[in-house]
């Protein structure tokens, strides 16, 4: 029997949105074919005052029609809803770009974990991690950041070398304007997109909009491969930098990547 749950807290799906505004908190799917995990998950997020559970799902088709429902910050994902479908995160990225994922996995390997993170989930945890570390992996993840450990690290650099390798040709620089390269020397200092648009005196949205262009020039899909792609090319090295364009002379970045454990 399939079971669709799109109000475990009923009290949260009709109170109005705008008179919750002080206490939203991070608001989470859970999408699991477990009920146990499920039922855990939640019990787990009861107890805090700044992360609310605002629906769950067993299968992959109802998660897509859940966040077509509900304003979602995080998507907490069972590794195995989307075994076996190669599209399912662009996918779930593209009908809903606000909210982050966290793929967790029964046990981890290197392409698989590698693939994650080129599509686009934001972390990807043990299935048996603890409580209190999965409450912080969520906040941290709501806060815009990436969670990694040491271990996938390696393999995501490993794996980001040997792509450029094969495919980078030496002689062909990406044309990136000033401004642009302003905001990836942002990136490279684990500023958030927040602190660079106050930096650079614009919009949250203006950035969103320079990092996809970034992205599509650069070849690479989020903030962790952007960082990457500039320890390894050097990038910011690579443009002498005039008085005109918001930047100072740049030295290697002391905080190349905001991934933490």
């Amino acid at each position: 029997m399939t079971v669709v749950n799109f109000d475990p807290i009923r009290s949260n799906e009709e109170a109005p949105e705008e008179d919750s505004t002080h206490t939203a908190g991070v608001r989470v799917i859970l999408a699991d074919s477990q009920a146990i995990y499920r039922v855990g998950m939640k019990k787990v997020f009861a107890l805090e005052d700044d992360i609310r559970v605002v629906a769950q799902v067993e299968t992959l088709q109802n998660l897509y029609a859940a966040l077509q429902r509900y304003p979602t910050d995080v998507v907490l994902l069972e590794g195995q809803l989307i075994s076996g479908t190669i599209d399912a995160v662009p996918e779930l990225v593209r009908q809903a770009p606000e909210a982050k994922l966290i793929v967790q996995v029964t046990e981890t390997d290197e392409a698989n974990t590698v693939e994650l993170y080129r599509r686009g989930v934001r972390g990807v945890v043990p299935r048996s991690i603890s409580p209190d570390l999965l409450v912080k992996c969520v906040r941290k993840i709501a806060e815009g950041e990436t969670w990694i450990d040491n271990q996938s690290i390696s393999w995501v650099i490993e794996a980001y070398r040997s792509q450029a390798t094969s495919l980078t040709d030496p002689k062909v620089q990406p044309k990136l304007s000033k401004k642009e390269l302003a905001i990836i020397s942002c990136i490279t200092r684990g500023m958030r997109n927040k602190e660079i648009a106050y930096q650079i005196g614009t919009t949250e949205q203006v950035i969103k909009n320079y990092l996809r262009k970034v992205y599509d020039k650069l070849g690479v899909s989020d903030r962790l491969e952007l960082a990457l792609y500039c320890l390894h090319h050097e990038l910011l090295k690579k443009y002498l930098v005039d008085g005109d364009n918001g930047m100072a002379p740049h030295t290697e970045p002391s905080q190349p990547l905001r991934a933490k454990m």
